[in-house]
């Protein structure tokens, strides 16, 4: 009795070939489960697309996306190559499959497979082009392309007999090779080999193992301009330039002021600066001196206005 029920997952998986084995986090063990669910007819995905498509049935919009999960496997594995995570893959390209069943018209007269496999890739694309490298390599359509088919035709000349020279970077033959092969300027594949020799740098590198201070880019990128305190700062001087001085000012009597602003604020068109001390000395009938020491005490009493000000 116990060996005809058998494992749960087991029974239902009799009882309905559609049912997909519980996910245990295990990639072998989903991928092994869609390999079992059985293919369609032409004739029943016909059925099962218009009836999604005319009547908005669910369940026969999950026949078809199940019935091509394998689909989504298969294309996966040819993108394992970028180091990203294959489960992570297949979910992207899962994604990519039910855009194409929700897309999938069935009276144009092709297989849902031949349809899906545009838009499986292209949810693929799109997450290695975002997650393969932190900044992105390729952002319009025709650098994506470059992107895919360069790398793809470089492993093709890593697996010739020139390969065994050892280099990493393309020759120039290569280069010419390349850009005719897919129609592109010169300039454009080596750009975008640099970009894709590029690797991730740490902005912020972790301390060394001796306990020096790692060294990265946030050193010198770093903006110091916007830092909160250097901008209090700033705002801070550039009111004490203004509203400080103004107020400091009103503090002197007309004449203490007048040597003060020809002495230190005054900027003709020319560059220089306002009167001297003998042009003031002559024109109020005082010593060169007596002008001096007007000026020293007002400014004295205009940096304890300010200071009083701040």
């Amino acid at each position: 009795m116990s060996s005809s029920r058998g494992t749960p997952g087991t029974a239902l998986a009799v009882a309905n070939p559609w049912a997909v084995v519980p996910s245990l986090g295990n990639l072998d063990a989903y991928i092994s489960a869609v390999n079992r669910l059985p293919m369609l007819t032409p004739q029943e995905e016909q059925e099962f697309a218009r009836k999604f498509r005319e009547h908005n049935d669910i369940e026969a919009a999950g026949k078809l996306v199940l019935s091509h999960l394998r689909l989504v496997v298969s294309v996966s594995r040819k993108y394992l190559g970028y180091g990203l995570p294959h489960g992570d893959l297949i979910q992207e390209g899962n994604i990519g499959l039910m855009k194409a069943v929700k897309r999938f018209d069935p009276d144009q007269g092709v297989r849902l497979v031949s349809y899906a496999l545009h838009w499986i890739r292209a949810e693929i694309h799109e997450y290695i082009l975002k997650n393969w490298r932190m900044v992105k390599v390729a952002t319009t359509k025709a650098q994506r392309k470059l992107f895919f088919n360069l790398r793809s035709m470089k492993q093709g000349f890593k697996d010739e007999a020139d390969a065994q020279t050892h280099r990493d970077s393309l020759t120039d033959a290569q280069v010419d090779l390349m850009a005719r092969e897919l129609n592109v300027k010169r300039e454009e594949v080596l750009e975008m080999e640099a970009r894709m020799a590029g690797g991730d740098v740490l902005l912020d590198p972790a301390p060394s193992d001796d306990g020096d201070e790692g060294f990265g880019p946030i050193a010198y990128l770093a903006d110091a301009s916007h830092e909160p305190t250097a901008m209090m700062e700033s705002r801070q001087r550039d009111s004490m330039a203004t509203d400080g001085i103004a107020a400091a000012l009103e503090q002197l009597d007309p004449r203490s002021r007048r040597i003060v602003e020809e002495r230190w604020l005054k900027v003709n068109d020319d560059g220089s600066g306002g009167l001297t001390l003998h042009d003031l000395a002559s024109e109020y009938g005082v010593s060169a001196e007596r002008i001096r020491q007007i000026e020293a005490a007002a400014m004295k009493k205009m940096k304890k206005a300010l200071a009083a000000y701040a």
